[in-house]
């Protein structure tokens, strides 16, 4: 089976396991494919060279006619998730084809994890860049607010990217080089290093290297 460039999966969580010296390794687990590909997309036809792939059963019934179609064709009834992976040989795919855990990441790997962070809303300064803030008391007027923030006579505006308060998280974030400490893949289950991006049940993309 020709690697593609990643998987989709699902944040499970994260728990510890041990190594042969009994060290403690926190890990994080992700519920990762089986993925099935939808389309094949050619370079000389598309413009550039990528399968498009689809994670988590939808049931017929939710799926709207033209997305339908689409499924048809792949042989499958639908799916909640569809991105695309760019990949270097496409005519080792077809649509229809499934892609499990166990072909493309191996114990010891070194990946890459996308995902959605946590949305925190809309934060101050002092949550959303930790800036000290002023006295907490002793008559002071000040406490959380930004402070100044513009110029005087030169340029007279406020400079672009200035920390501001604002929304704070739901940013797309990759962590790279994420150590593969365990892959299951009777249970579709890959178990990386430490923390990745987004909340549980959320969606990751897993890039092999």
């Amino acid at each position: 089976m020709p690697k593609t460039m990643g998987l989709l999966g699902k944040k499970i969580g994260m728990t510890r396991v041990y190594n042969e010296m009994g060290a403690v390794i926190p890990v994080t687990v992700i519920e990762a494919g089986p993925c099935k590909v939808l389309q094949v997309k050619l370079d000389d036809k598309d413009g550039y060279n990528a399968i498009q792939v689809g994670f988590g059963m939808k049931k017929a019934k939710r799926v709207t006619k033209p997305l339908a179609g689409h499924f048809n064709k792949a042989g499958s009834e639908g799916f909640y998730n569809i991105r695309e992976f760019r990949v270097t040989n496409p005519g080792d795919f077809e649509a229809g084809q499934d892609i499990c855990l166990d072909e493309i990441f191996k114990v010891g790997d070194i990946i890459d994890v996308q995902g959605t962070s946590k949305g925190k809303g809309f934060q101050g300064v002092m949550k959303r860049h930790g800036f000290r803030g002023g006295p907490g008391g002793h008559g002071s007027k000040f406490h959380r607010a930004p402070g100044s923030i513009g110029c005087s006579a030169w340029p007279a505006r406020v400079v672009k990217g200035k920390k501001l308060p604002g929304r704070m998280g739901n940013d797309t974030v990759l962590k790279k080089n994420v150590l593969v400490v365990d892959v299951r893949g009777d249970e579709n289950l890959i178990l990386v290093k430490g923390p990745v991006p987004g909340a549980k049940q959320s969606l990751l993309k897993l890039f092999s290297k």
